[in-house]
């Protein structure tokens, strides 16, 4: 199990999180905490569940705390993770997010077949404000980092799992070497995107037999903050994902880059619009609102991906895939060196030639 972290703001979640992970119906072998860059909440993590770098016993479970050992962001907090996991198994559960009880459960019962190579759930908005804004349309949950309308029901094969409810078999991630840094998630001003997309794109083409699944029994509930709930979060976000995009179809071709969405613009989002329109007709609150904002999030996520394009195709727009390569007896310690003292290796070259750790541009 593995929960990355960054700021103390969210510190009541993170103890919720790791508490629904040592709740579960599956236990979890251990659960490791990245910390991204923070040496402040990184010692006061391992205060708290007594971890010396080992791991601390947590009833059956470890706790183990860890410093992301690669440079700023959730890509390389999470390949920091699988270098130091134990397990043939990797989960990733957001830090402000909870797991129902059975979540581990039915992500096992995926790994029954050999050829499952990763196994998402459904994730469930709790709004702040404890109800979705009117004007808030299903269909662009995913920017709130929720399953959205449009995503098939019960468990499919699916061309890629959503990152803050997923697991991977190690082997699958090892063939492929990790999540690329400098398309997700760095703690920069815009809400970056995709790493999980590219990621599972690269596993199927390394290992062509590969199934990705979704279950939408694994369940985890993930808190939506004030800021989130708000239009200029929601516009932001969609152009966020439209620069992201573009580095993900650079990197496996828009074909399959950009193969789901098609048929989310295509089909997904107008039926969203005329239910919208539908809704406004007949009265309903919201139902205008709603329209309104799919057409602006389409727009918004359409000039990102422009942008985008624009910038990878001059050469300003650029990421890494890392390497993981597990430490002796793989422990890391909480300063997130070895128990020789070496940092932990998360590199490698872009598949421009650029060097590991390149931003992402924009």
């Amino acid at each position: 199990m593995v929960i990355c972290v960054y700021t103390e703001d969210r510190w009541g979640d993170i103890l919720a999180a790791v508490a629904s992970v040592r709740d579960q119906s599956y236990p979890a072998l251990e659960t490791l905490l990245v910390v991204d860059h923070n040496p402040t909440l990184l010692r006061r993590l391992a205060k708290t569940y007594g971890d010396d770098g080992a791991g601390a016993e947590q009833g059956a479970q470890r706790v183990r705390v860890l410093a992301n050992a690669g440079p700023r962001g959730l890509s390389a907090g999470r390949n920091t993770g699988v270098a130091a996991a134990a397990g043939e198994v990797i989960a990733f559960l957001d830090d402000d997010a909870v797991a129902e009880r059975d979540w581990l459960l039915h992500f096992a019962e995926g790994y029954a077949d050999p050829r499952v190579m990763a196994v998402g759930g459904r994730t469930q908005p709790v709004w702040a404000s404890r109800r979705r804004p009117a004007w808030f349309p299903e269909e662009f949950d995913w920017v709130v980092g929720c399953s959205y309308r449009g995503l098939p029901p019960g468990r499919v094969a699916v061309r890629n799992v959503l990152g803050g409810n997923a697991s991977f078999r190690r082997s699958g991630l090892e063939a492929v070497g990790g999540f690329a840094s400098g398309i997700g998630r760095d703690g920069q001003r815009l809400p970056l995107g995709g790493e999980e997309t590219e990621l599972c794109i690269r596993l199927t083409r390394a290992l062509p037999d590969a199934v990705l699944l979704i279950d939408d029994r694994s369940v985890i509930h993930h808190r939506v903050p004030p800021a989130r709930e708000r239009f200029r979060y929601f516009r932001t976000r969609a152009y966020a994902e439209g620069l992201s995009k573009a580095l993900v179809a650079r990197s496996v071709g828009t074909r399959e880059g950009l193969a789901s969405e098609r048929r989310y613009t295509t089909r997904v989002l107008p039926a969203g619009v005329a239910r919208g329109l539908r809704d406004a007709l007949l009265g309903r609150p919201g139902g205008a609102g709603r329209a309104g904002a799919i057409v602006a999030g389409v727009a918004a996520a359409a000039g990102g991906y422009a942008l985008g394009t624009l910038r990878a195709r001059g050469g300003g727009g650029s990421f890494a895939v890392a390497k993981l390569e597990a430490p002796p007896g793989g422990r890391w310690a909480p300063d997130g060196r070895a128990p020789d003292g070496r940092a932990a290796k998360v590199g490698g070259s872009a598949p421009d030639g650029g060097s590991a750790g390149e931003g992402a541009g924009g």
